[in-house]
């Protein structure tokens, strides 16, 4: 642990009236939705799935299926570099707040469950490519995600994190449409059946270097595997209902965001290979931009370049390989 950054959390609830704050990546699952005329319908029509699903997967005790309700909280880490007095947007993440509403009591559930960052913009959507530009085949730099993943790291290792969390984070992402997955017998009660990749990804190799190993299981319900990443011990770490509250979250968002997938008519088979291309599967008729999501991945991405990579690229080379050291 070094003194290199100082990280300031702040909260922000996301509600039906929710806006998105100055700092926040606008292609974030969450961002998005809280845009355009149809922003309020977007926000309680989603709000209103969480819910259900959370409700649907946590059915003991729970006879009229409307025991619980969850709050969610944006996360936002704002980083600040070597004492200079600026500040950068690092990192945002979703926290769930379980709400029983038969004891009245509020159960903190998990940090995570989203993951938002500029610099993996940058990476994605400015590095990569140039880094590809005029060859012949994809190649991807020897030190990608270096930088981005001890960042990281070094937030999880931070008293700012440990002061204000009790739990390592999960993030859940979504399958990959490049990759085969494979049912296995393992299954859990509440994250269900596990499915294992034919190979490995970039994507679990970015999360790799952030400290995060992954695992694909398809809770009840869910018409595809969900990507969890994680630290420790997935399945014994974090109660039934702190899954249940990273599910019925993400599962909602991927169903908007990728409904041929996530709100397809038929679930995955036993041999499993995901795409967008398929027509067979129902609209959640939430308004969802995903042409702008991916032209605003690059605008981030530049942005990040040009007010943090490059102002601060002497000191952050230096500061990795004291790290690495």
């Amino acid at each position: 642990m070094t003194n290199d950054f100082a990280f300031t959390i702040k909260s922000l609830r996301f509600d039906e009236n929710y806006a998105p704050a100055a700092g926040t990546r606008l292609t974030t699952n969450f961002a998005n939705l809280a845009r355009g005329a149809a922003r309020q319908e977007n926000l309680r029509a989603a709000l209103r799935m969480i819910d259900h699903r959370f409700n649907d997967l946590a059915r003991w005790d729970n006879p009229e299926g409307n025991r619980y309700r969850l709050e969610l909280d944006i996360i936002s880490i704002d980083m600040d570099i070597s004492g200079s007095g600026e500040s950068f947007p690092a990192i945002e993440l979703l926290q769930t707040t379980i709400c029983d509403l038969s004891t009245g009591k509020r159960l903190e559930g998990i940090i995570g469950n989203n993951f938002s960052s500029y610099v993996r913009d940058y990476d994605f959507s400015v590095r990569l490519p140039e880094h590809n530009r005029g060859r012949d085949g994809f190649a991807v730099p020897d030190d990608f995600g270096v930088l981005h993943g001890r960042i990281f790291q070094e937030f999880i290792a931070s008293e700012s994190y440990s002061s204000r969390f009790a739990k390592l984070p999960v993030i859940c992402l979504s399958v990959s449409e490049n990759k085969i997955y494979t049912r296995t017998t393992n299954q859990h009660p509440v994250l269900g059946v596990e499915y294992v990749p034919n190979e490995t990804s970039l994507t679990e190799s970015y999360f790799g270097k952030m400290g995060m190993q992954v695992r694909y299981f398809m809770p009840s319900g869910v018409k595809a595997p969900l990507a969890f990443y994680f630290f420790g011990d997935l399945l014994n770490d974090y109660s039934p209902l702190e899954l249940i509250s990273t599910i019925s979250t993400m599962e909602t968002f991927q169903r908007i965001y990728r409904p041929e997938i996530y709100n397809a008519n038929s679930g995955a088979a036993a041999v499993y290979k995901p795409s967008l291309k398929q027509s067979d599967f129902s609209n959640t008729r939430v308004v969802y931009d995903r042409e702008e999501r991916t032209r605003l991945a690059t605008e981030q991405g530049k942005f990040a370049g040009e007010h943090f990579i490059a102002p601060h690229k002497s000191f952050l080379d230096e500061w990795a390989t004291r790290h690495a050291a």
